[in-house]
């Protein structure tokens, strides 16, 4: 029997560290919002999944239009990411299998090459997947006083990116977890770990950018741009 994807993309943030006069998935890149450049890539590789998009109560910028997946449903964000996440799990009505991918909406350079081998991944490991980046850098520990007090070794350390995909059961199992042991998480992965879980970590690329200063709005324009380019002359070549 087949499953079905539901792609869950919290977008309810505020994103205060922008320093913009909206929520940062609303600024333009390009010509058009963050948000709508997330949704795009995501409907390109998974065109027939079920999008659930978290929005604030009162949020006045959305435009339906932005949405290109024809299966698709709005639902409370909640004051934490992983709030907005069990908002959306509460809200569908998926089977217990079913595969459950989340993705920032600040991330609109993912390709639809992660996106396809995260999607492979997560369906051979039942405790799910998530795209991550092997640490590159020499890691430092600060003290109180934010002096570098001690070097870390970087071995088997990775950079968790997005999305992650799991299973529907595990992920609404892990976050109410969390949330009835107060558990500080940061991720879904950090949920499902806390079940005592290991999900795969999948080597993603390193140009998945999350939008978070103001600069990083170039920088995910000139990723794009590449990007593009790339697929043009890949598409020459063949």
């Amino acid at each position: 029997m087949s499953h079905s994807l539901w792609l869950i993309v919290p977008a309810a943030g505020q994103g205060k560290r922008m320093g913009a006069d909206k929520p940062k998935q609303y600024l333009p890149l390009g010509e058009k919002p963050i948000l709508a450049h997330t949704l795009s890539r995501l409907h390109r590789a998974f065109p027939t999944a079920h999008l659930v998009l978290c929005l604030d109560n009162d949020d006045h910028w959305f435009k339906p239009e932005w949405v290109p997946f024809p299966q698709w449903q709005r639902v409370a964000g909640g004051t934490e990411r992983m709030d907005s996440v069990l908002n959306a799990l509460h809200a569908i009505k998926a089977q217990e299998n079913d595969m459950v991918m989340v993705h920032d909406v600040a991330r609109p350079c993912i390709t639809s090459s992660d996106l396809l081998a995260l999607y492979d991944a997560a369906q051979q490991h039942s405790s799910g997947a998530l795209l991550a980046m092997p640490v590159a850098d020499t890691m430092k520990r600060a003290n109180a006083e934010q002096l570098s007090a001690v070097t870390e070794p970087r071995d088997r350390l990775w950079h968790a990116l997005t999305p992650q995909a799991f299973r529907y059961a595990l992920l609404r199992r892990a976050l109410e977890y969390a949330v009835a042991n107060n558990c500080v998480v940061t991720d879904e992965a950090s949920a499902v770990e806390a079940l005592g879980q290991a999900p795969r970590l999948i080597s993603g690329r390193r140009d998945n950018l999350k939008i978070t200063h103001p600069d990083d709005l170039a920088l995910a324009a000139a990723i794009m741009a590449s990007q593009v380019a790339q697929s043009s002359e890949s598409e020459r070549s063949c």
